[in-house]
């Protein structure tokens, strides 16, 4: 069996396995504003201050024509990798579509998200990833990220270790839908990128 030769019966029983249940209906907490939280109980010294270690001592100014949350980079971390794979999030996102992170099949990896939030706190951020080969989709992961206060530097969230697939059908090209969204169903980045399971990393 060549390289990508698999049928859409062996990509639909993959899906299948890969199915996850619904997740439990979640309400996410009212919005307040960095500055609402800062005047809430300012009587209260203790609170004041843990407040201060959480947000700043001040609500960080921020250029209003900048989004409040920007995701700047996606790095796939892997120990036995020769060199850095890393996707810049703020440049063309269409030039991720005609080229290819190669991962060696089997290789333990994580995703690194970095990011920044310039302006008021956001709940509940997610990054949901849906994989698809030959147009199927054959599986989705979704990682909550968390809830993040505005600072001057940039938040790495990194997901649970992952195991690429390994097998002659495993190998091939895959191509991967990334959003990074919030409680609020903001959709702060989406963006698409390629995989290439290989049998060695130079092959």
């Amino acid at each position: 069996m060549a390289e990508d030769d698999v049928t859409t019966e062996q990509l639909a029983a993959i899906a299948a396995e890969n199915e996850e249940p619904e997740p439990v209906n979640y309400k996410a907490p009212a919005q307040k504003t960095v500055k609402e939280i800062q005047e809430m109980d300012k009587d209260d010294e203790s609170l004041r201050k843990y407040k201060e270690t959480l947000l700043g001592s001040g609500a960080t100014e921020s250029d209003p024509s900048i989004s409040n949350v920007q995701v700047t980079r996606m790095s796939l971390i892997c120990e036995s990798a020769p060199s850095p794979l890393v996707l810049d999030l703020q440049g063309d996102l269409e030039t991720f579509k005609k080229q290819a992170f190669i991962l060696q099949e089997g290789v333990e990896y994580k995703i690194k998200i970095s990011f920044k939030v310039n302006r008021e706190i956001v709940s509940g951020l997610k990054y949901v990833q849906q994989t698809y080969r030959k147009g199927i989709k054959i599986d989705k992961s979704e990682y909550m990220v968390g809830s993040y206060g505005p600072r001057s530097t940039e938040y790495d969230f990194l997901t649970t270790m992952e195991e690429a697939p390994k097998g002659m059908m495993a190998r091939g090209n895959y191509v991967i839908k990334s959003k990074f969204t919030d409680d609020d169903k903001h959709d702060h980045l989406s963006w698409e990128w390629n995989l290439n399971i290989k049998k060695d990393w130079k092959d």
